[in-house]
């Protein structure tokens, strides 16, 4: 069914609730994750400094990446799921579906946060994914109370 399962992981709260739920499916299923942490730098135009500094910053972003998908990986690992990573540089609804796609993932699984009444009708990351992936998005959003 879902043998390829992507999993958008940047290590926050909700990304690793959406992590250990799919993390589980992949268990159940016998399933490959495949673990994407997107590197989202501000927009143009930066700040002069911003821009002198902005090969250092991006450098950063990896380290860190490489950090929370090594943590993916171990969840993967306790639970006999293979894990694949990769980090992508761009809009992270944007680069998330478009790896689904170029990748051929069978689902995404991802978190989304507790925003209230207004901040869930303005939507966040994991609504634009459910509105542009053309493969089914799991979503495992966090309550009130979590936050």
């Amino acid at each position: 069914m879902y043998d390829q399962i992507l999993i958008p992981y940047d290590g926050s709260d909700e990304a690793e609730k959406g992590a250990k739920h799919g993390i589980e499916l992949a268990a159940a299923l016998g399933s490959t994750v495949h673990g994407l942490y997107v590197i989202d730098l501000p927009g143009t135009p930066r700040a002069l400094a911003l821009r002198d500094d902005e090969e250092k910053m991006r450098e950063d972003y990896r380290r860190y990446g490489d950090e929370v998908l090594s943590e993916l990986s171990e969840m993967g690992e306790e639970h006999g799921v293979d894990v694949v990573t990769e980090t992508r540089t761009g809009t992270p609804s944007e680069e998330i579906v478009d790896y689904a796609k170029d990748e051929g993932m069978d689902a995404i699984v991802m978190g989304s946060a507790y925003r209230g009444k207004i901040g869930g009708l303005l939507g966040g990351t994991m609504d634009k994914v459910v509105r542009s992936a053309t493969v089914p998005v799991v979503s495992q959003r966090m309550r009130m109370e979590e936050v």
